[in-house]
């Protein structure tokens, strides 16, 4: 496969990390013409040119480049219930989620663009709690499909393990001798591979990214089952 894609522009990882150390809202006022020139507009050509790869690895997950509303996160933070009043994010990231769902909080394909790594992967963070005891029900009565997840090599070899933060004790309705307990207590399931800025500036990124992405689907596949949409 090939892309038009250049990699990201060294300039907009100066740019967050001139952020970290100005994240006002008179700096960033100051310099939002730079964010958008070294950085915003670049990731919103990103996102286009991800349209018809991630289609064709799945045509139930979605690409869209907006500024606002589409599969760019915004750079501003909710600071009305946080300790932090930093108000901008130090990061940019995008998140190619399933047509089905309205928020990050469904199954997603996921991009992190930070001054000290650059992320890629897919799964499903923090769902609300019905839609997380389907996904806990799909792996304690299919513990076979799961296991075909856990022992793909491919995924082991790009992603490592699955991960995601977990709770102390089984999850109510589960027992402690569930054979994949571990993974039933997660309140979150994702792949995640790591890499730097560096890698990010290269023309070979989108592909990189893309070859990752269909790495990940047989999680993605699972994950989808258990909530009942389709893949």
């Amino acid at each position: 496969m090939s892309t038009d894609f250049p990699g990201f522009p060294k300039a907009g990882f100066e740019f967050l990390d001139d952020l970290k150390e100005n994240n006002t809202r008179d700096w960033f006022a100051e310099n939002k013409a730079r964010y958008r020139e070294t950085l915003q507009d670049h990731l919103l050509d990103f996102i286009q040119a991800m349209v018809e790869p991630l289609a064709e690895i799945t045509p139930h997950f979605v690409a869209v480049a907006r500024r606002n509303g589409g599969s760019m996160f915004r750079i501003h933070r909710d600071v009305r219930f946080s300790k932090d009043k930093r108000p901008y994010k130090e990061h940019a990231a995008c998140h190619f989620r399933h047509s089905l769902g309205r928020d990050a909080h469904a199954p997603g394909f996921y991009v992190h663009l930070a001054t000290d790594e650059v992320l890629y992967g897919g799964g499903i963070w923090m769902p609300p709690s019905d839609t997380l005891y389907m996904i806990r029900r799909a792996i304690a009565d299919r513990p076979k499909e799961w296991e075909k997840v856990l022992s793909d090599q491919a995924i082991s070899d790009v992603f490592g393990e699955i991960g995601g933060d977990g709770l102390k004790r089984p999850p109510k309705g589960f027992s402690a001798d569930e054979p994949h307990i571990k993974d039933l207590k997660r309140k979150t399931f994702f792949l995640m591979h790591r890499t730097t800025p560096k890698a990010a500036q290269r023309p070979e990124f989108l592909n990189e990214v893309v070859e990752g992405f269909k790495t990940a689907a047989p999680l993605m596949r699972f994950l989808c089952k258990a909530v009942d949409v389709p893949f």
